[in-house]
């Protein structure tokens, strides 16, 4: 949202730092600003603080806090006026639970003509253009309190025996209008539109765009000013069908509170009889009741403990002091009560958060983390770990995919990618194109690499029902042997896992096995998966790594984790990675090569490093009996 550095200091007596100095400040305990260009911020308001901050009235008040400047003025802790309803204005609430509150005034006399300078100049500074003196009123007061409204030129909307009856109602699939700038729009069956309630003629979408046929010209004279709350959740819907975001559909999709439409109706009407004239004949309000906040109890010990920080209660009340927040203290707990207008402050987590960027977060000290406890799991969950783990010492590497398929048994009512409009039945489909992908990175990322090894754990959703299922994949990129490196992992999993179920190949390079008939309990009872069995983490280094091949002749029926344990048992600390990247059987004998990597975390290893670990691995290979490095 654009904000005036001018339009700001309208709230203040004391001078304003410049608007680098405000963003400055937002920046570090309130918004991101996107640009800062003269006098005007383009400050990002997220959606949690939009309901009070997406107006020039809600970043005065951070304004406030954030640089301890008291407000000269506000204009929301104002009293209303009593006004005095009218007989002539028919006013409905409308649809039951999309209407928060509605709200209509008559005005009569007005002259309608080129807004004055400062408004003019106000509108524009923000990026907004001056239609009449009227219009602009409407637009400043949203601008400037974040309540959309609209006026409508009263005398072009049907009147039945000297009344003018208004309704908020649900559009007909297709029902059309024609709205301010010229477009007509066909509206989705429940669209909420503004119509006359007798003869249901639509004036505008509601909570959007304003129609044309009731649009404030130089002629008109009499004037209907609508101020309501919508419910936020359809003018989306409504705004996203139409492709057409408004700056009232965005302040509505961000619920506004109710209570600000008897502010929003004060201030404009205030307004356009100071620049356009005229009498207000009545105000009917349609409301079911106040909006108050609930009150929000929270200790200093508990913001002590979401902080981080040993926040003395002078801190924390000075904190909430400058933002305004109305609270009481018991001498252990606050009992914040939040205005109206801050919607997004209903737990005590919220009001620690407050406390912590106004107090600034660059003054609460970094802490250690604790370490990192084995979480409470089932056996089915350590039996999954168990397959993984064995997967991962041999050099695989899992992947996860997206559950949607471009065919499936189950079709979404709803999907992202129209591509890809099911739930898929297996995860081959998606194995084969990872393949793909990481055989066309893994030389640019990796360097020289014998081979691609993959594999998921992961929800199919076939007509039987939901199950997991495991998928391997593998692509050697030099040499051969692709099928057979399957059935090597395959009798792994069986060997080392205990894991038994039915294959179904894809090619010589996927392989997948559905799980729904597999006992993980079993497979995990008593298992504690790698992570936690040998410690924290290691991190990436910084350095490059170093690439180093070996292989060996083994008499039939090795195995080849009996020959990669004997490497790794010799290959030293800087060993990070060892691949099997062949594998072949000639004259009852079985070879194995495998590709070692090796990495330090504060240098760029030279031969010297990794000469004598390669003289050591090679010497315990040749010395078992029947073997011999090739």
């Amino acid at each position: 949202m654009k904000i005036s550095r001018t339009w700001l200091q309208k709230y203040f007596d004391t001078e304003l730092p410049s608007a680098e100095a405000i963003a400055d400040a937002l920046t570090f305990h309130a918004f991101e600003i996107e640009e800062v260009e003269g006098d005007i911020l383009d400050i990002k308001v997220l959606p949690d603080r939009a309901a009070y901050a997406l107006s020039h009235r809600g970043i005065a008040t951070e304004v406030a806090a954030v640089l301890n400047i008291p407000l000269a003025r506000d204009s929301l802790r104002d009293p209303l006026p009593a006004w005095n309803p009218t007989d002539e204005l028919v006013l409905a609430k409308g649809v039951e639970g999309k209407v928060n509150r509605k709200m209509g005034a008559l005005v009569r006399g007005v002259k309608v003509g080129p807004s004055p300078k400062w408004l003019f100049d106000a509108l524009k500074s923000v990026g907004a253009r001056s239609i009449n003196n009227v219009v602009d009123a409407t637009n400043y007061v949203t601008l400037n309190m974040g309540q959309p409204l609209h006026a409508f030129d009263a005398k072009k909307i049907t009147w039945h025996d000297g009344q003018l009856h208004i309704t908020v109602r649900e559009a007909a699939e297709g029902e059309q209008i024609t709205v301010l700038t010229g477009e007509t729009y066909k509206l989705p069956g429940g669209a909420l539109v503004i119509a006359e309630a007798v003869e249901g003629t639509a004036l505008d979408i509601a909570g959007i765009k304003g129609g044309a046929p009731s649009a404030i010209t130089e002629d008109t004279t009499d004037l209907f000013v609508s101020v309501a709350n919508f419910d936020g959740p359809s003018v989306r819907k409504t705004a996203q069908a139409l492709n057409l975001f408004t700056d009232a559909s965005v302040r509505f999709q961000n619920k506004i509170s109710s209570e600000l439409a008897a502010y929003g109706m004060r201030d404009v009407l205030a307004l356009i009889q100071k620049v356009a004239g005229g009498e207000v004949v009545g105000v009917n309000d349609v409301y079911g009741g106040i909006e108050s906040p609930a009150s929000v109890s929270v200790t200093i010990e508990k913001i002590q403990k979401v902080l981080g920080a040993p926040l003395t209660e002078s801190e924390i009340s000075d904190a909430l002091t400058r933002l305004r927040l109305a609270y009481t203290f018991d001498g252990t707990a606050y009992l914040v009560t939040p205005p109206f207008e801050r919607r997004d402050l209903a737990i005590a987590e919220d009001i620690a958060e407050e406390v912590g960027r106004i107090i600034g977060y660059d003054r609460i000290d970094s802490q250690q983390l604790p370490e990192i406890a084995r979480p409470l799991e089932s056996d089915a969950y350590a039996g999954v770990e168990r397959i993984k783990d064995v997967l991962r010492a041999r050099g695989y590497t899992e992947i996860s995919t997206q559950s949607f398929s471009g065919t499936g048994d189950i079709l979404l009512a709803n999907p992202l990618d129209k591509s890809k409009p099911a739930l898929r039945t297996r995860l081959k489909e998606n194995m084969s194109d990872a393949l793909a992908r990481a055989a066309l990175a893994a030389p640019r990322v990796l360097g020289p690499v014998p081979s691609v090894q993959l594999f998921e754990i992961g929800s199919v959703f076939p007509k039987e029902g939901e199950c997991l299922s495991l998928s391997l994949g593998y692509r050697a990129l030099s040499g051969k042997t692709k099928a057979v490196h399957l059935d090597t992992i395959i009798d792994a999993l069986r060997d080392e896992a205990g894991l038994t179920a039915s294959v179904e190949r894809s090619g010589d390079e996927v392989a997948e096995m559905l799980l729904n008939g597999v006992d993980l309990a079993m497979l995990g009872k008593g298992y504690v998966p790698l992570p936690f069995a040998l410690g924290a983490y290691r991190s990436f280094s910084t350095y490059p790594f170093a690439l180093r091949d070996v292989a060996v002749w083994t008499p039939e029926g090795t195995e080849e984790t009996e020959v990669s344990g004997l490497i790794l048992k010799e290959a030293g600390e800087y060993l990070a990675r060892i691949d099997c990247f062949d594998r072949f059987e000639k004259d009852g004998r079985v070879s194995y090569a495998f590709r070692l990597v090796f990495e330090s975390m504060d240098r760029t290893l030279s031969d010297a490093d990794l000469d004598p670990a390669m003289e050591r691995i090679a010497a315990a290979l040749d010395s078992r009996g029947g073997w011999s490095v090739r």
